[in-house]
This record gives C-alpha cells, structure tokens and sequence, in this order.
C-alpha cells in the first residue's frame, strides 16, 4: 500500500518533489526538485509515481480465467519488492528464483505495476496468434479426459504419470503427443482449491482454505482491513417533489477496522446487492475534499485510497464476478467472513447498532420493533428526502461519530487516532497519507456489476430503453463467433440509468451512452421497477419504452395531485376546526356580558308630575 510521507519522493500536477511536512491530515509541504521552491499543496494531489494520460479501460474483464489467474500470481511475487519502493538485488534474484523466471523479467514485471498501479498490467501478452487453436480438438480433448480420470483422483499420480498415459493414447491412435510442459501448463490452470478437493479430499481442502476460527485478526495501519454490510435503515423518507413517505432505505457502509473510521456509504431504495457493494467501495476509495464541498460541510473526512483488504459475509452481493475481478485489479484483498462467526464482523455491527440509535430520533422512526413503536406514526411523521437523509447521516459522521471517543481505541476519538497513525508518535513512526486514487470514475465503473446485450438499429436496449452514441455505429447486428448477435458488456449507475457505459471489446474502453431518445427525463432503478411493477398489474399490460416514459410522467402526475389535494384537505380541516372553535367560544361566554336591549327612539319618554315623589327626610349625622 502505497503512502505520502516526510522524506519520500512525490509528484505533484506530475512534478518531482520532496515531502517535507504534512500539515494535518489536508496539506503537506514540499520542496520542489526542478526550481527548490517550498510550496504548500493539497495532500491528496501528491503521487507516488507520474500520472500518465489515463483512460476509462478495463483489460481485466476480458482476461480469461486462466491468464487472469496469472497475473495474480505475478502481483503476488512481486508485491514484496513494492514495498516503500526498496528493492535489492538480492531480493530480485530470490523471486527469480522462487518463479523460475528471470531477473530482467521480474525488474520488467515491477516497471509495468508501478507504472500503472493495476494488476492488468501483468497480463501476458497477446500472441499473434491468438483466437488460433495451438494443438489439434483431438488431442485437447484427450488430454482434458486424462485430467479429470486420472489426474484429479485422490490417488494422487504425478504430472510425468499423467504424461506418460496421455503419450501412449496418442500413439495408439496416431495422434502426436504433446510436450510435457503442455500437460504442465493445463495442470497450472486447474482451479487449486478444486485440485485440492478432488486429490486430498473435501476435509483436507475444507482445513486449508477456511478462515481460521477465532476473533477478528488484528491490523497494524489505517487501510489494512476495511469491512462492508448492509442493513435497513429505521426511518421512512419521502420522495423529492411532493414529500410522499416512499419506504425505508438501505444503508451500504464500510468502516476502517484500524482507526474505526467511516470510509465510505451508500443508501439506496433498491434491494441491497452488488451495485450497493460497488458504490460503497468506490465511496470509500474516492476523496472526500470535493464531495464534502458540493454539500456544503467544511470539515475534514481525509479517509480515501485502496485498501489492502475488503472483509464481507457471504451474501452473494460479496461473490460477483464484476467484485471479484475489480478486487484483482486493483491488488485488493477479498475475504469473506467464516459462518456463524458474527465475532468476525464486531466493528460494522456496532457502528450500525450507533447510527440507529442515534436515527431513532429522527422524524418518521419505525424504530428497532413494534414494542418500541407503540403509537408512533412512522409515515405520517416522515419529513426527510432521501438526499436530506444523506446530508444528515454524513454531518453525524463527520461531526460527532468521528470526534467522539471510542472504547476500542483506548478512549481515542477515531479522527484523532487516524492523525497519530499519519504522523506518528514518541513510540511509533507514523505511516504518512495514503496516496489518491488516480481515476475515480474508472474505479467505479470498474465494480459495477455488467451485463451484456446485443447492438441494434436503435441502439442497445435495456430494461426496455433504448440507448445510442455514434461509438456504437460499426457494431449495430454485428455477429458473434456462433453467428448470432454478438453481446457487449454494459455498466450502469443505479442513481441514474440516463446514461450507460459501453465497453468497447477492442480498446478496452468505457463510453457514455445516453438515451435514443433525448427527451426522456433521467430516473432511477427504483423508478424503473416501481413504473415496470404498474404496467405489469394492469390488464393487458405491456413493458415497452413509450409506456414506461409515460407510466414515469403519470406517477409523478398523480404524487403531484394528491399532494396539491392532501394540502387542500389540510387547509379545509384547519379551516373547519378555527371556525369550531370560534363557536365554541361564542358559546363559552354566553350570560357573562349582557347588553341590555336598546329602546326605540321614534317614541320619546312623558313623564308625568304626578309620578314625581318627594324625596325622604335626609339626616345628617
């Protein structure tokens, strides 16, 4: 894992430098090496190496099983002499030795790794003569029966047996036999974990490649182990343009179990599966400096990078060949956690156990049970958008989650503890920053799950909708090797399916490919679901592209009525109520003050003299 630190060669905007200082977990000082100047930059700018003109190109979903199995291995040999960028001769000359191959090879490997960053960069070369069968079907076919017969049998026979028998057969039916580095090299291809099983049985294999029992193992730096899960969120959120509860989100989070420090989350109204997974981590991996900005939140979230290793359950979100293929790429460590051993995963399980307790306080709780619930009324209280939701669960992270102090860490806040790893302290150096990602949006795309689909006049379609760009020209009815219409991998963002990513089969490269139909507003996977859901319940109803747009337009047409009509109702009900009781106050007063009736002034008052009496004797004491 490659860091930022005092004293070590760096690139900033591609110029050499030297790191001087890191000035908190932000900005550094760096002496330049062209002019000598001293200049204060943005941490997160500097690099370990050059950046070359990098593109959205993804060599390792075409790679095949086999070559990609390969290229692992060369990372493998050659991960220890990547190390702070110290390698000797010696240590060269050892992993020569240990992979039988040369010393310019394994200087060539290291070049091409570090130049780049991925493991795609070790991939064997193309031959010219690829697509072209190297050995007769014949003869492949009889050495993949002697693999499997006799080769994958728990006797056990050594390579040279299986040779030996495949040689007689050959000769026996006038076939050529094969060189015995041939039957090495398919035997290299056999999926070690299903070699083991079939020649030293279930048990044996079960003991070697199960994760030991016991409790999480212990980390050393901040990016060593990161865990991801999911859970339900236990608040009901309404939608963005009439404020109607549409459900509770999923929460995706990923926490450095080091430092105990969020890296990275997603909430989504999907089901939870392998998109979540994948915007996770490519969360997680990203700088937050940008991300903080656009909402407005000056404080500091200094946690990017990649990560050595990704801990997971077993849910089959976690074992995608898309998750499984970026994890090689990129060098990054899958492992998921033994069963029933929840004493694997304690960190992602108390930080959620945090965040939900600190949500039940939110407008529109459903709160953990029914017990709790009581009365509440969860969706007549609900208030939050899911983007409101967001800002809220980033501010408490930021704020408070990363500032308070945390048991595990001694009573040290998580931010705080973050800071003694990069700088160090009076008992440890410190490890520096880790250096940036150099292509985000690759890296993204990079996790997210694909799916093939043929090109047509009108462009790909997908889930009903039509997609086109001009990339997509030369491939339109193109045929495949069986003669039918050949597939292409396409990626998608499940917040917006406006826009897909083509990935072109020649240079290896991701495209935008935008809707056939400009007019279409964007919308979400949710949203295709739910307006797909409708048309299907509806009698004779059929899922086609003019009926989703116009199912989309109807459904925000009617939340945008009945929430016109809900505010009328609402206004009406207040308006009745003020009139009750202004009645009911008319009526509380009544015989308290009286106003005596007025006489009529038409007829004056005669007052007869007679009526008139003499006042009594008045004494004056």
């Amino acid at each position: 894992m490659k860091t930022i630190r005092p004293g070590s060669l760096a690139y900033w905007r591609n110029q050499a430098c030297i790191v001087l200082e890191l000035k908190g977990l932000l900005e550094a000082v760096v002496r330049m090496a062209e002019d000598q100047s001293t200049q204060i930059v943005r941490a997160a700018e500097l690099r370990a190496s050059p950046v070359a003109e990098s593109t959205l190109t993804a060599k390792h979903i075409f790679a095949e099983d086999r070559d990609w199995a390969e290229a692992v291995e060369r990372h493998k040999l050659i991960q220890p002499l990547l190390v702070d960028g110290r390698k000797s001769l010696e240590e060269v000359q050892a992993a020569a030795e240990a992979s039988g191959r040369s010393v310019s090879t394994i200087y060539r490997w290291i070049k091409r790794f570090e130049e780049t960053g991925l493991v795609s960069s070790l991939l064997r070369s193309a031959r010219q003569d690829k697509g072209q069968f190297r050995l007769d079907q014949e003869l492949e076919d009889v050495i993949k029966r002697w693999i499997e017969t006799a080769y994958l049998v728990e006797e056990r026979p050594s390579v040279k047996k299986l040779h030996d028998d495949i040689k007689t057969e050959c000769e026996e039916i006038g076939l050529q036999p094969p060189h015995i580095n041939t039957i090495h090299q398919r035997v290299r291809g056999i999926d070690e974990q299903e070699r083991h099983k079939k020649r030293l049985g279930p048990r044996s294999a079960k003991d070697k490649y199960r994760p030991l029992r016991g409790s999480f193992p212990t980390t050393d730096v901040p990016n060593s182990v990161v865990q991801i899960d999911h859970t339900p969120v236990d608040v009901i959120i309404v939608d963005e343009v009439d404020r109607l509860p549409i459900g509770r989100p999923n929460l995706t989070m990923s926490i450095d179990v080091h430092t105990r420090m969020i890296g990275g989350f997603f909430f989504s109204l999907d089901p939870v599966g392998a998109n979540s997974a994948a915007l996770c981590i490519a969360h997680a991996v990203m700088q937050k400096s940008y991300w903080l900005a656009a909402r407005d939140i000056p404080a500091e979230w200094p946690v990017y990078g990649l990560m050595q290793k990704i801990h997971v359950d077993n849910a089959k979100e976690f074992r995608g060949r898309a998750l499984t293929r970026g994890c090689d790429e990129y060098g990054i460590i899958l492992e998921n956690r033994p069963r029933k051993q929840p004493n694997y995963g304690p960190h992602i399980e108390r930080a959620f156990r945090t965040f939900m307790a600190k949500g039940h306080q939110l407008p529109g709780t459903t709160f953990s049970n029914t017990l709790d619930k009581l009365d509440y009324d969860s969706e007549g209280k609900a208030c939050m958008t899911l983007k409101e939701l967001e800002l809220w669960f980033t501010i408490f992270v930021v704020y408070v989650y990363h500032n308070e102090p945390h048991k595990g860490l001694g009573g040290i806040s998580p931010i705080n503890y973050y800071s003694q790893c990069v700088h160090g302290t009076p008992d440890k150096p410190g490890v520096g920053l880790p250096e940036p990602i150099e292509n985000e949006e690759k890296f993204r795309l990079d996790f997210t799950p694909y799916f093939l689909r043929t090109v047509q006049r009108h462009g790909a379609k997908i889930d009903g909708i039509h997609y086109y760009a001009p990339v997509l020209r030369s491939r339109i009815v193109e045929k495949g090797d069986n003669g039918k219409g050949r597939t292409f991998i396409f990626v998608q963002d499940p917040r917006d399916i406006s826009v897909v990513y083509f990935l072109d089969p020649d240079e290896k490269i991701y495209h935008p490919i935008p809707y056939f139909n400009s007019s279409h507003p964007p919308i979400s996977v949710w949203e295709l679901r739910e307006v797909t859901r409708r048309i299907l319940e509806a009698p004779g109803g059929k899922v086609n592209e003019a009926a989703i747009f116009e199912g989309v337009r109807r459904m925000r047409a009617v939340e945008k009525e009945a929430i016109e009509k809900t505010r009328l109702a609402k206004k009406a009900r207040s308006s009745e109520k003020r009139k009750r009781r202004m009645a009911e106050r008319r009526k509380g007063w009544a015989g308290v003050h009286t106003v005596p009736e007025p006489k009529s002034v038409s007829e004056p008052v005669v007052v007869s003299p007679d009526a008139v009496e003499p006042y009594d004797e008045i004494e004056i004491g």
